[in-house]
């Protein structure tokens, strides 16, 4: 039986006393026991977001990771620094990367292993735009994101790896996809895990929908059989996103 997860994506959003505010109020108000809860936050509130959710079962998430140890890379973050503050959860390849910062699926394969190896779960993010949903080329698109990004992973880690699907044209459009169309790719993905691992590890990986999820949507897409959570960019940002974790639960 695999546990929800619902992750909250900051993105670039939010003051200290902001993020303090809402997190107090999250930990007052959900009521989950097998839900798992993270926010994957900016760096400047990771640690007064660390001391807020001390002692609760609400985890503290990063939304992005150098792939080396340390060095002279201006702007970057290890996963040593990460670790050093308790972070269990990694976004990696979030589509805003790949667009923004050309993220490739070979820099994410190596964050994927670099977290492994400091125990911390990587996130991965996959997704098509409309045009290649409209010329049908998602699926295998699909299909080379995840084996690039699990190219050479050990079967003994892939457990810890959380996989998402994000449609790049229902992120931040208000557009979703409906359940079915998510639960078709998330069911695909967890058909190419078992091309790699095999069929009983694939049943134990944990994969995600993303893209404008809601507290209107997200009890159906929680209903599909292959989606185990959600990951949410901007309705975490808001009180109701109580709603979006508990609905995980029902």
């Amino acid at each position: 039986m695999r546990r929800k997860i619902v992750i909250g994506n900051w993105k670039m959003n939010m003051t200290r006393m902001e993020a303090k505010n809402l997190l107090t109020l999250v930990k007052e108000s959900v009521n989950v026991s097998q839900t798992d809860i993270a926010f994957a936050v900016p760096y400047t509130v990771m640690e007064t977001v660390q001391k807020v959710l001390a002692e609760s079962n609400i985890m503290l998430g990063s939304q992005n990771v150098h792939s080396e140890p340390r060095g002279a890379y201006t702007g970057e973050i290890s996963v040593e620094m990460l670790k050093d503050l308790e972070v269990k959860y990694c976004l990696v390849g979030h589509s805003e990367r790949r667009k923004y910062f050309l993220e490739t699926d070979e820099t994410v394969n190596k964050k994927v292993k670099a977290l492994l190896e400091a125990n911390i779960k990587p996130v991965v993010c996959v997704g098509e735009t409309i045009t290649q949903r409209e010329q049908g080329i998602h699926l295998e698109l699909i299909r080379t994101q995840v084996k690039k990004a699990l190219a050479d992973v050990d079967i003994m880690h892939i457990e810890d790896v959380i996989i998402a699907y994000e449609p790049l044209w229902a992120i931040g459009t208000g557009v979703t996809a409906t359940s079915d169309e998510a639960e078709e790719v998330c069911s695909f993905i967890r058909y190419i895990v078992a091309e790699i691992y095999g069929v009983s590890i694939s049943q134990n990986i944990r994969i995600l929908y993303g893209g404008s999820v809601n507290e209107n949507n997200a009890k159906e897409l929680f209903s599909m059989p292959n989606i185990d959570g959600a990951l949410v960019g901007g309705a975490s940002l808001k009180p109701t996103f109580v709603e979006v974790i508990n609905a995980a639960e029902e």
